[in-house]
């Protein structure tokens, strides 16, 4: 069985910007840059024909191109930091786009999403962390920002059984469309 999650790509301007972040904490396991994405819905553990599902499913999201860019840093986990990531400016493009394919998800059976979707980057997944190196960790990097970049497509990644990082693999690409051109209806012959 797949385990699936819908992603944006990050460009590898904005994945070297986040890559500059990398280092100088105890315990952490960096996310390699070629792995870095931001999470739209994680689908998880599904059967083929569930991800057969999903992939015809998500074929119907039909939004236009937008630009994104990363700000600041965080992490979750207050008194026992499980990681770090790199934040998102607010944007509503993004906020359809993950309504939309929560919806999908649904309409398939998938059940709701339980957390508020809160977009980000993880840059660090952080075992045995001493809150103190954390803490230092994070105030010298608290101004951090990348882009702005343009948002071309969505994708359904899958991942290995493991505790997170990657790798991971692109299944299926999903373009958005170009401001201002219209969407051509289909021509049956």
């Amino acid at each position: 069985m797949p385990r699936l999650f819908t992603a944006l790509e990050i460009p590898q301007s904005a994945a070297l910007s986040l890559s500059l972040l990398r280092g100088g904490l105890p315990g952490a396991r960096w996310i390699d840059r070629e792995n870095f994405h931001l999470t739209l819905r994680f689908i998880g553990d599904v059967d083929h024909r569930t991800a057969d599902d999903l992939v015809n499913g998500l074929d119907r999201v039909h939004r236009t191109q937008f630009d994104l860019s990363l700000v600041g840093t965080g992490l979750f986990g207050s008194k026992k930091p499980h990681s770090i990531w790199a934040g998102v400016q607010p944007s509503a493009a993004l906020n359809a786009l993950q309504a939309d394919i929560e919806r999908v998800c649904q309409r398939i059976g998938l059940p709701p999403e339980p957390r508020k979707f809160m977009p980000h980057v993880t840059l660090a997944r952080l075992k045995n962390a001493r809150v103190e190196d954390v803490v230092h960790y994070m105030n010298g990097r608290g101004n951090f920002s990348a882009g702005p970049f343009t948002v071309t497509r969505f994708v359904v990644m899958s991942s290995r059984d493991s505790v997170g990082g990657g790798p991971y693999v692109v299944e299926e690409v999903y373009p958005l469309d170009i401001p201002g051109r219209k969407r051509r209806a289909p021509h049956w012959n």
